[in-house]
């Protein structure tokens, strides 16, 4: 298989190339390298270092006959200072790809989308929860991206898979509460801050299910436009993320909150997803939410 992957220098984008690689692959991977790591992609990787929202740039890219391309890139900040901007660079560079792909004729293309497009719904969501009223920019960004690309699915031969990302955690990741813990606690052990109140309750899936789970619905699902949620079936709390990274490190702090339900503006306080779905289709995960959370802690803490 052939495949490109963009934003593949970031988190889940280098362990998906990673995984592709390893499986015998031929991988491209094209990144402009604005939060992504080139260490974290193998040498053996052709990388474009581009701007997504450069049509020839993309274009050219897919001048290879290729079968998938998977689109990850995209400003993921739910709190980003310039939500403006933030919702018009998602969009252009899911617009570029779009016609990119239409261009060169691949049959497949992968999005990957996140939980925040349903907004403060109730728990656990299924995929068909209506309306779906995503309360930051990137959430509504995402939402927007999936309406792209449904019409596309639904008006020419592209298959398109959209999964729908819980929390997902693990080695490389940054920005997020783990690594956030664990800088602080190594800076100062004796008192943690925590956003909001610490009841914020989440789903976390680790990486592996994450890929795992991607490829079982690629492999497995039907189109034109196939939208699965990824995520576990439990969820844990942010004072249950702290007492774990404690614990892991080994360190006894007190903690002190900012206060408030949200621990920004647009944060969505609680959420599950429903995977009913996705079991339906033959796949679960193989970490509950806590599980997930302490393996991440154990690979962060031995990385950073």
């Amino acid at each position: 298989m052939q495949a490109l992957v963009t934003g593949g220098a970031g988190f889940i984008g280098s362990h998906l190339v990673r995984r592709l690689l390893a499986e015998h692959h031929g991988v491209t991977v094209i990144d402009d390298f604005s939060t992504g790591h080139r260490e974290w992609i193998p040498d053996d990787t052709t990388v474009i270092d581009g701007d997504l929202t450069d049509q020839a740039t993309v274009d050219d890219a897919m001048t290879d006959c290729l079968d998938v391309v998977y689109h990850l890139a995209s400003r993921k900040a739910v709190n980003d200072d310039n939500p403006r901007s933030q919702f018009s660079k998602n969009t252009e560079m899911t617009q570029t790809v779009l016609d990119a792909v239409q261009k060169a004729e691949v049959p497949e293309l992968v999005f990957t989308s996140t939980s925040t497009v349903y907004g403060e719904a109730p728990r656990p969501t299924p995929e068909d929860y209506a309306p779906l009223e995503p309360i930051s920019a990137y959430g509504a960004s995402k939402l927007a991206c999936e309406a792209l690309l449904s019409v596309a699915a639904h008006t020419t031969s592209l298959t398109v898979y959209n999964v729908r990302f819980a929390n997902i955690v693990g080695p490389r990741l940054r920005g997020a509460v783990i690594p956030d813990f664990i800088e602080k606690l190594r800076d100062d052990p004796d008192w943690l801050e925590i956003l909001g109140n610490g009841r914020q309750e989440k789903s976390y899936m680790h990486i592996e299910d994450c890929l795992d789970a991607i490829e079982y619905v690629r492999t497995h699902a039907t189109g034109p436009f196939a939208t699965y949620n990824l995520g576990t079936r439990t969820t844990t709390s942010v004072n249950r993320i702290a007492d774990i990274v404690c614990d892991e490190l080994g360190v006894d702090p007190e903690y002190k909150y900012t206060g408030g339900e949200r621990g920004w503006t647009g944060d969505v306080p609680k959420m599950c997803l429903s995977i009913e779905k996705l079991a339906a289709l033959g796949r679960e995960p193989t970490m509950s939410s806590d599980k997930a959370v302490q393996q991440a802690t154990r690979e962060l803490a031995a990385e950073l």
